[in-house]
């Protein structure tokens, strides 16, 4: 079970994970062992996630979901596949653990009276020292 929080659990029953060769230095073990490990996840069909939660991850992590509605997360930064497994439902967590805080609404609000009588004078007070640096022509 992946616990992202007290109300947020995904059983693991719905991750699918396939394994194929790490890229980069790692010498002989890197060609001849499967470590580099692919999570991927039925996000659009999954039962367990929350709707609310569902529409904000899938706009926040759009580049990582396929056509059929697949989350998909790699992870090679360990030697071994168990670690790289661990650091995919990792990464997994933070992200739901992100998309499951609701944002707080924005209140629109005026600027104050004082506030704008205070811009108004600012911009006079440019504006007349902008003046008196030009020339002054006599007709």
């Amino acid at each position: 079970m992946l616990v992202v929080n007290s109300r947020l659990k995904i059983p693991l029953k719905e991750f699918q994970f396939t394994f194929a060769r790490s890229s980069g230095p790692g010498g002989q073990n890197v060609n001849k062992v499967n470590t580099k490990a692919l999570l991927r996840w039925p996000v659009v069909a999954s039962p367990t996630l929350p709707e609310a939660v569902r529409r904000r991850l899938l706009e926040k992590q759009h580049r990582r979901v396929t056509a059929e509605g697949d989350l998909l997360i790699t992870s090679q930064r360990f030697r071994d596949a168990g670690r790289n497994v661990a650091d995919c439902l990792e990464k997994l967590r933070t992200m739901l653990a992100e998309a499951a805080i609701v944002p707080k609404r924005r209140r629109p609000t005026k600027p104050t009276r004082a506030s704008q009588r205070r811009r108004l004078d600012a911009k006079g007070r440019q504006s007349q020292k902008k003046q008196q640096r030009r020339p002054k022509f006599d007709d």
